[in-house]
């Protein structure tokens, strides 16, 4: 047999296997390094893909991506918020590691991330679309950034709103589901349907246009000398859901099927622990179908954008050459047990993500695994074949090595500020709480009750259960005081010409014609 049709042929999670006979135990530089295109989306469900087994959604670029590498259906992030987690990707560490427990946080100097280890290797490296960090343009490896923030200073920082003012433009949408002082006097329509409505902006200005296309140019520049790492961030699917006109018709509310979990009325626990980003009592049947079918032309429009780019690589005949990821930084509930957004418990539709690895080559095509992976294992197994040993604090696996029964039996994620802690095996679950009006702890048999109703904390026959995973937390991350968040506003940025300076000063004009443009826009 062909090892082409035998890699094919590889069934399950030990098609990920095969790839460590492949590439073998080398970390010198290869002259065949991949290129690297890491695309990261927002607040994006693990079902919500067709090549996850949604019937619903349209995503066939995506699906065909994830036909020609390893989907992992069992993928967690280490911490359900947008700047914990893209952390944890770019370094490899857990949050309780790198201190990045906030949106509003900075990676400490001198941490490896995987962007500069690949820059100090060789490689060209850059960011586009949204990042969250703080500083806006910090240095944590890209030489270049093309930002699209969404929410913070960065907003008032970045690229895409800078062009938005010097086209007189403004994103209503955005403005009134982020900002709090646009938010209280938001129109009843936005209330009523969740932030469910067609952007106020044309196609060409919607964020996800603008980040397709300076992803698409930048693609066109790479060729077979110097190795590339290209990181995507697209704020979408991530609430407002606002797909600009066509997108937002691609989908009927009234046709849409209402993802696993929901329940009629919210747990107490549930209710307890968060009020939620829009009153959860309001939440109906027709409410989250419409937030589904706006929730999905969001994610369409992004599988649109990403066929471009693959497009682009098999036109310059890098396709091949090129190792992809395609992830996000957390889920959404989206209806599950009567929750929409996140923010509140670590249940697995917030903390499943997408994973899909396209490795070089044809290695692994078709391969579906199994095994318990997290985002911090991205970074090890980026470096791999690109010939850069990892950071020696880097918490992750190479997913190239990872054979079928040989990865982790637990799976660990942290929440509001490491006060709590997820530690997941493939049958049962426990979250530790030590902070909360209700303090609860919560575990869960996932073989019996997979929506996670029914906390069986408190059963005596679970007791040894609970113990072991009690163990397994405390091993993980041994009981000490957790650092504090690490911040600072003044860290370095990169030196590119589009950095705004460092005293801020632009900022003034900006926010004043934001403020007037939606004084003017209020409906």
């Amino acid at each position: 047999m062909k090892r082409r049709d035998f890699l094919r042929g590889v069934v399950a999670s030990s098609a990920a296997g095969v790839l460590a006979d492949s590439w073998g135990a080398t970390t010198q530089p290869n002259p065949a390094r991949p290129h690297v295109l890491v695309i990261h989306t927002d607040q994006h469900r693990i079902d919500c893909l067709g090549a996850y087994g949604n019937a619903q959604i349209k995503t066939p670029r995506i699906d065909a991506l994830a036909a020609d590498g390893v989907r992992f259906n069992n993928s967690f992030c280490p911490y359900p918020v947008c700047t914990p987690s893209r952390f944890s990707l770019l370094t490899g560490l857990y949050v309780h590691q790198h201190r990045g427990w906030t949106n509003h946080c900075t990676l400490p100097p001198g941490t490896p991330t995987l962007p500069g280890l690949l820059r100090k290797a060789g490689y060209k490296t850059k960011a586009i679309g949204k990042m969250h960090f703080t500083p806006t343009y910090l240095d944590a490896g890209f030489e270049e950034m093309e930002l699209c923030e969404q929410d913070g200073p960065g907003r008032w920082d970045d690229d895409y709103h800078r062009e938005l003012m010097r086209l007189g433009l403004v994103d209503v949408n955005d403005l009134e589901d982020q900002r709090q002082e646009y938010r209280k006097n938001a129109p009843k329509e936005y209330w009523e349907k969740f932030g469910a409505m067609a952007s106020n902006l044309e196609e060409k200005h919607h964020t996800t246009t603008w980040i397709g296309d300076r992803a698409v140019q930048s693609l066109e520049k790479w060729d077979e000398a110097a190795p590339r790492m290209l990181m995507v961030g697209f704020v979408k699917p991530h609430h407002p859901f606002d797909p600009p006109v066509p997108w937002d018709t691609m989908y009927d509310p009234e046709k849409m099927t209402i993802l696993s979990g929901w329940t009629e009325e919210n747990l107490p626990r549930d209710l307890a622990h968060s009020k939620g980003y829009f009153p959860h009592k309001d939440l109906t049947r027709p409410a989250v179908r419409r937030v589904t079918a706006y929730y999905y032309a969001t994610i369409s429009q992004i599988d649109h954008h990403v066929g471009r780019m693959i497009d682009v690589l098999k036109k310059k005949g890098l396709y091949r050459r090129s190792l992809i990821v395609f992830t996000s930084d957390h889920g959404e509930y989206m209806g599950f047990h009567h929750l929409l957004l996140k923010g509140n418990c670590m249940y697995d539709p917030l903390v499943k993500v997408p994973l899909i690895v396209k490795f070089p080559g044809e290695l692994g095509a078709g391969g579906v695994s199994e095994e318990l992976v997290n985002t911090v294992d991205v970074a090890p197994t980026v470096l791999k074949p690109a010939g850069v040993k990892p950071g020696k604090d880097m918490s992750g696996l190479d997913l190239a090595s990872l054979r079928e029964g040989g990865g982790r039996e637990i799976v660990f994620c942290e929440s509001s500020g490491g006060k709590e802690v997820m530690a997941r095996s493939r049958t049962r679950k426990l979250i530790l709480r030590t902070h909360g009006k209700t303090g609860e702890n919560l575990f869960f048999d996932l073989e019996k009750d997979p929506l996670e109703l029914s906390n069986l904390y408190e059963d005596p026959s679970r007791k040894d259960e609970v113990a072991r995973l009690t163990r397994a937390v405390e091993d993980w991350r041994p009981a000490r005081d957790l650092p504090e968040t690490y911040l600072d506003e003044d860290a370095r940025q990169i030196n590119q010409p589009n950095v705004p300076s460092r005293d801020r000063s632009h900022r003034r004009e900006i926010i004043e014609y934001y403020d007037r443009k939606m004084k003017a826009a209020k409906r």
